[in-house]
């Protein structure tokens, strides 16, 4: 039996909360169909970051520490990925949907022969196979990927899960990588301003909808909601089409993937669209007027009211409960 790979992300000399998120689809996985859960931690100076993947549920960790890799490369990096799959003869590849596994993950099913499942959301084990699960037609339908042999590349959604917060003991090994020569070359790397919030970070989201009626209102009404209970604002797409506020707000199949510990849903009928960015969250609190609204399917606790009424009166109850 082979082994389950996963290929981390090294951002700001650190491994990604996605990588983590990886590392709890892994486990899942090799827990059903016991399989070791491997990983790959790739750049220059990275000794910390693989020592910590280590410790953090990445089972043992392959480090390829190379000057040719200090900076993403297609050509360096799928170099460090196939000596990672030698080494670790893993059969399950494991990559985050961001731009990096866009890139490397048909590179990598490529050179395997391998079948190659992109953007999950989630992935099960049903007897001896593995499913996957992926949504299409804008987040209406989810689909079941069920591979009919292995090996298998996967690129996971971020943010579908959460991280993976066990300790679980592992090891480093030094991964020896020959580059050669290679087709492109890194020049540099620009950085938009930052705007808004990562929201995939934040553990209580605070959104509102088109109900909330103008951009004045989401400061007057949502906005100290949020601050109350130390969390971050978020909005449907109806809002951020609107243009009231930036798109880094918007949670939904075209906005973010989030799943925080609280979302409060504030006036937010629930579209498909909307309830696929956040249905994953840990406690759903929904707010809305319309008694059969969708979002009242997938809340925890649903108050049928005027969110003018009711976000105002909790606001106060939370700041009074805090002191």
């Amino acid at each position: 039996m082979g082994s389950i790979l996963v290929i981390a992300e090294i951002q700001k000399g650190k491994v990604r909360e996605a990588s983590y998120e990886l590392v709890s689809f892994a486990r899942k996985i090799g827990g059903a169909t016991n399989r070791e859960v491997k990983s790959l931690v790739m750049g220059q100076g990275i000794s910390a970051g693989a020592e910590e993947l280590s410790k953090k549920g990445g089972g043992e960790v392959f480090a390829a520490d190379d000057a040719a890799l200090a900076n993403y490369n297609l050509d360096a990096a799928f170099a460090a990925v196939q000596a990672a799959i030698a080494a670790s003869s893993a059969d399950v590849i494991l990559l985050s949907n961001t731009p990096t596994g866009w890139d490397l993950a048909p590179r990598i099913a490529a050179s395997l022969d391998a079948g190659l499942a992109s953007d999950c959301f989630n992935v099960e084990v049903e007897g001896s196979d593995l499913v996957f699960f992926r949504r299409f037609f804008n987040g209406k339908f989810d689909s079941r990927l069920r591979p009919t042999a292995l090996p298998l590349v996967a690129t996971m959604q971020p943010g579908a899960t959460a991280a993976f917060e066990g300790a679980a003991d592992g090891k480093v090994t030094a991964l020896s990588v020959s580059v050669g020569a290679t087709g492109t070359k890194f020049v540099e790397t620009k950085v938009a301003a930052a705007k808004g919030v990562d929201l995939t970070k934040a553990d209580i989201i605070v959104s509102g909808g088109r109900s909330v009626g103008s951009p004045e209102k989401f400061q007057e009404v949502i906005k100290p909601l949020a601050d109350a209970l130390g969390g971050a604002m978020g909005a449907s797409r109806p809002v951020v089409d609107a243009g009231w506020l930036p798109h880094e707000y918007q949670v939904g199949s075209s906005g973010q993937v989030v799943s925080p510990k609280l979302y409060v849903a504030c006036g937010i009928s629930g579209a498909i669209q909307h309830l696929v960015g956040m249905k994953a969250s840990n406690f759903i609190i929904a707010i809305n007027k319309d008694a059969d609204a969708p979002i009242f399917e997938v809340a925890n606790v649903g108050v049928v009211g005027d969110l003018f009424e009711v976000v105002p009166k909790l606001t106060e109850a939370i700041k009074t409960a805090k002191g």
